[in-house]
């Protein structure tokens, strides 16, 4: 037996085989276990050096946010026209960023670069990182040799866009908290404040008004109600909701319908077009002023519009200018674009300032779009305290009507 002969080796300290294919990986795990500096030292590295991995292998499909590809292309834009080198400009960058995601792909970029390939070419391999809008603008610029002035412009583009998206967020802030209290306050109404009412009203041994039995038959079903069957009752319908009507989106039908009734909607629809239509004015001209070719440049307003109108639009315009036609044709026989923009796009052509008169239109939109966002703000609010006045004010008409209307109610005690 001696070839497998334990041994102890000190208070604390496991079991060691003297011989055989066990010996190496007990002495691993007690060299784990061992509270050394050096072994702790080894495995804080180790544990680094899996982050590390995680967040290389989370970088592939990381989805840089618009705000920060903004803040990216400002400070890229301006290393570069302070006569920087491309490499250095992204080491400077990769070392100031503080998403760690980010910085690994930043560092990857310069790799690629420093390996002898394009920026471009770098960037297409991050497409969730850098959209196409992006990567074509840098290519534009790499084949003019403005890149510094043509990221400049992609710059103001995205800031433009990130100061809009924020005033509609800021704009749907208040009727979500809103709505959102008016639930929380019916729920409180609903299980703690009617019952109470519903037991008085049971001494009476009338029958009560529809309404009134209505909101007591609801608040015994909610009350009645097991906590973990409603929750699971609710977050099942929620679910249902959300993974089928988000399958029917994607859908090539349920992605036009919506787009066609937030186009058409009451109180946001107008803001919607609005937005769609600076937004496909902004980039177009952003595009064209930067030498990107025509085509190229439809394709790339269709795929940055997230609009099926403004993709069918920028299909026909394609197939109409390859046969020798002008933009503002197309755009006179589509319903979405608004007369003042097919004649100020006619003026353009007209003058060959195409992209000066689609900026032009850009900022009276964007303009539109803010004013747009104040007026419903202002909107929104008498509109929502009307509401929640309605149902509130609703339910407690409901409550105290069997006592408007004692004197019935009371025959029933006769």
């Amino acid at each position: 037996m001696a070839g497998n002969e334990v041994s102890g080796q000190g208070p604390g300290s496991l079991a060691r085989t003297s011989h055989g294919p066990n010996y190496i990986r007990i002495r691993s795990i007690h060299g784990l276990l061992d509270g050394s500096p050096k072994n702790r030292s080894n495995l804080k590295t180790a544990q680094t050096l899996a982050k590390l991995k995680s967040l290389e292998k989370k970088s592939k499909s990381y989805k840089l946010p618009m705000g920060e590809l903004a803040i990216f292309t400002q400070q890229l834009a301006s290393l570069l026209t302070a006569g920087l080198p491309l490499v250095q400009c992204l080491e400077a960058l990769q070392d100031q960023t503080e998403d760690q995601c980010f910085r690994i792909v930043i560092r990857d970029v310069r790799t690629d670069i420093s390996s002898g390939n394009s920026f471009s070419s770098a960037l297409r391999k991050f497409p969730n990182s850098f959209n196409t809008l992006f990567v074509s603008m840098v290519e534009a610029g790499e084949a003019s040799g403005g890149l510094a002035e043509i990221l400049m412009k992609v710059a103001g583009y995205f800031e433009a866009t990130v100061k809009l998206t924020k005033k509609v967020k800021s704009a749907m802030t208040y009727p979500i908290a809103v709505i959102g209290l008016a639930i929380a306050l019916v729920n409180v109404l609903l299980i703690f404040v009617i019952p109470v009412f519903a037991a008085m009203f049971a001494d009476f041994g009338a029958k009560l008004p529809a309404p009134t039995q209505f909101l007591i038959d609801l608040s015994n079903f909610m009350k009645n109600m097991p906590p973990k069957i409603g929750g699971w009752t609710l977050a099942l319908g929620a679910w249902a909701v959300y993974y089928f009507g988000g399958k029917f989106i994607k859908t090539p039908n349920g992605r036009r319908q919506k787009d066609k009734f937030l186009v058409r909607a009451p109180i946001f629809g107008n803001l919607v077009h609005k937005i769609a239509l600076s937004r496909f004015c902004r980039t177009y001209a952003t595009l064209i002023r930067s030498g990107v070719p025509i085509l190229r440049t439809l394709e790339i307003v269709s795929n940055a519009s997230n609009k099926v109108q403004i993709e069918d639009a920028c299909s026909e315009i394609a197939k109409h200018v390859s046969q020798g036609g002008q933009v503002s044709e197309v755009l006179a026989a589509n319903s979405f674009f608004p007369p003042m923009m097919k004649h100020m796009v006619k003026a353009g052509e007209s003058t060959g300032n195409v992209d000066g008169m689609m900026s032009k239109i850009a900022d009276f939109y964007d303009v539109e779009c803010e004013a747009t966002v104040s007026a419903l703000t202002s909107l929104i609010e008498p509109i929502l305290i009307v509401f929640l006045g309605v149902v509130v004010g609703g339910i407690v008409m409901a409550m105290f009507l069997p006592i408007f209307q004692l004197g019935a109610v009371a025959g029933g005690l006769q």
